[in-house]
């Protein structure tokens, strides 16, 4: 009997997928640990694997399908010893009773399926059938050969891929690819104008209305399934969420000079970032102040016992929160390490759902930006969220005397059913007692 490959739930979040690539083609043997698609989650692209034995008799959902429902089937197996006849007569799952060939359904996509992918390409791309195959790059398949990156960045940007040349290795299109054609910009605009024909002069065109539909310089960029999420989950904490903003200045003179010393002592096996000491400052405050390390259920505040740190890390298309777990228990070159290699996975889409899903406390820096003060918006059902400014040169009076310091501002979002105004300003004062004396972080 055929067995059906569904659409699985890579994280406990995923509601709906969009099946970015195909690894086998109908006709295909597949065997257990088979990488048989790439399916593009809420967060990052992820290769599927087969978990039983047989051939690809039939893809349900093609390439490029947004909107797939989890447990939606996305493809047929066969198994040994049977032929297309045993396939299902629709994708409900119920074979055709006593099949032959008479009954065999003709190989197709349901709508429900292909209606994201064909109400996309109508904005993102021409109608398929205007790109003839003729400029497909030569291959088993015709199909363009492109990285995951590159493909979802063609299709945000309504690019034909077989119409960009690939710089990578076996000629294949990567982000850098990409990236150049649109930086040249629209065909139409590379073009040198037609030579006027002779003649007497044409009338004078009308004038452009004052408000376009779309103009030649416009782009619609559809929303990819990351976008679609952020914008779903911010919008449902913005609106269900009491959230409070608490902000206050520190002096971080100490902490760069002690990230210094760090450094020079780790000679160069790794490098310690302001980030990373407020990562560990962080932890060490949510672990002296316990009450804010905690999530707002609908029966009870759960106060968490261990201090996992989420970390804003922006990316092409979106953002990702990798967790450093057990943050105040670490050193800093064990966070420094670690935030390294989760950021460098996470902007390639490579971190697995368990490294990016939970957390206790979430911190968001874009001091690196030159940003000097902004708010954050709490991720549920963590409680709180730090924004992190950037250092800056400004006179303060220390004993009466006006003196220059490096100040960094520092706002916490609350969630006010977990987070009083008091509690949420004691941990700020834990918090600015570590940045402001970094050996207290060592000790």
């Amino acid at each position: 009997m055929p067995i059906a490959v569904t659409m699985p739930a890579l994280s406990p979040t995923m509601e709906e997928g969009t099946l970015a690539r195909w690894a086998k083609q109908e006709g295909d043997a597949v065997g257990p640990g088979d990488v048989i698609a790439e399916i593009e989650t809420d967060k990052a692209t992820m290769e599927v694997e087969a978990v039983d034995e047989g051939v690809l008799g039939r893809i349900v959902v093609p390439e490029g399908s947004e909107g797939v429902k989890v447990n939606a089937v996305i493809a047929w197996l066969l198994e040994e010893g049977e032929d297309a006849s045993a396939l299902p007569a629709d994708d409900s799952g119920a074979p055709v009773p006593g099949g032959g060939p008479e009954a065999a359904p003709e190989v197709r996509a349901p709508e429900t399926a292909a209606a994201p992918a064909a109400a996309e390409a109508s904005v993102a791309a021409p109608p398929p059938a205007e790109a003839p195959a003729a400029r497909e790059p030569a291959g088993e398949s015709g199909r363009v050969a492109a990285s995951p990156l590159a493909r979802r960045m063609a299709k945000q940007a309504g690019l034909d891929l077989a119409a960009i040349a690939g710089s990578g290795p076996h000629g294949r299109v990567v982000k850098r690819d990409i990236e150049q054609a649109l930086a040249a910009g629209p065909p139409a605009e590379r073009a040198p104008a037609p030579e006027a024909p002779a003649g007497p002069a044409p009338a004078a065109a009308p004038a452009r209305p004052a408000v376009a539909a779309a103009g030649p310089e416009d782009r619609e960029i559809p929303h990819n399934t990351v976008r679609k999420v952020i914008a779903r989950r911010l919008s449902e904490a913005d609106r269900d969420v009491p959230q409070i903003y608490l902000s206050v200045d520190m002096e971080i003179d100490r902490l760069l000079a002690a990230r210094r010393e760090v450094n020079e002592a780790l000679e160069g096996t790794a490098k310690v970032s302001v980030n990373d000491m407020v990562i560990k400052a962080a932890a060490l405050a949510l672990r002296r102040v316990p009450a804010v390390n905690a999530r707002w259920t609908e029966t009870a505040t759960v106060r968490l016992g261990a201090v996992d740190i989420s970390v804003a890390v922006a990316y092409e298309g979106g953002l990702i929160t990798p967790i450093v777990f057990d943050a105040d228990r670490k050193g800093l070159a064990q966070i420094a390490g670690e935030m390294k290699e989760l950021a460098g996975r996470a902007r390639e889409g490579r971190l697995k759902p368990e490294e990016y899903q939970g957390g206790s406390f979430s911190v968001s820096n874009l001091g690196m930006y030159g940003i000097g003060h902004f708010t954050s918006i709490v991720n549920p059902p963590q409680a709180a969220i730090l924004a992190v400014g950037a250092g800056e040169q400004k006179v303060v009076v220390r004993d009466g005397e006006m003196a220059v310091a490096t100040v960094m501002t520092c706002t916490l979002t609350c969630d006010h059913r977990v987070i009083d105004g008091a509690l949420g300003a004691q941990w700020l004062q834990a918090f600015k007692g570590f940045v402001e004396r970094p050996l207290s972080m060592l000790a």
